[in-house]
C-alpha cells in the first residue's frame, strides 16, 4: 500500500496481514488514520527485523531484554491521551450547545419582534377611521 501524499510522506510497504488487521480492527477510522497505523507497525516490523539481525552480536538474553523493554514502553505510553480528547469533545459539545442557545434566542426574538409587529400592523388596519 502506497500513501498519496509521497512528498511529505514516504512510501510505505505494508503486508497483506496488517492491512487487513488494521482495516478490521479500525474500520470506523478515516483513510489518514488508517494509513499512518499501517506505516507505524511496519516501522515496528522493520525495527524488530533490523533487531533480530543484530542481535547476533548480542547475547540472546541482551537482546530478548531489549525487545521486552521496548515492548513495555510502547505498552505504558500513551500516544494520545484520551482524557485530553474526551476534554476537547467536552468543550466542543459545550460551545455547540452556547451556540444554539444563543441562535434558539435569537429566533424566539425575532418571532417575537415579528408577532408585535403583525399585531400593530393589524391594530393599525383594522383601527376605525375618524
Amino acid at each position: 500500500m502506497t500513501d498519496k501524499n509521497t512528498e511529505t510522506n514516504p512510501i510505505v510497504e505494508v503486508t497483506p496481514q496488517t492491512d487487513a488487521l488494521v482495516d478490521t480492527e479500525m474500520a470506523g477510522e478515516t483513510d489518514e488514520v488508517k494509513n499512518e497505523t499501517k506505516a507505524l507497525i511496519n516501522a515496528i516490523k522493520k525495527r524488530a527485523q533490523s533487531e533480530a539481525h543484530s542481535a547476533g552480536t548480542l547475547t540472546r538474553e541482551t537482546y530478548l531484554n531489549a525487545v521486552r523493554q521496548a515492548r513495555e514502553t510502547i505498552e505504558t505510553n500513551q500516544l494520545i491521551e484520551r482524557d485530553r480528547i474526551e476534554h476537547a469533545l467536552d468543550m466542543i459539545q459545550k460551545e455547540a450547545q452556547k451556540n444554539w442557545d444563543s441562535v434558539t434566542k435569537e429566533v424566539q426574538d425575532l418571532g417575537d419582534r415579528l408577532q408585535a409587529a403583525a399585531k400593530a400592523a393589524w391594530e393599525v388596519l383594522t383601527a376605525p377611521r375618524s
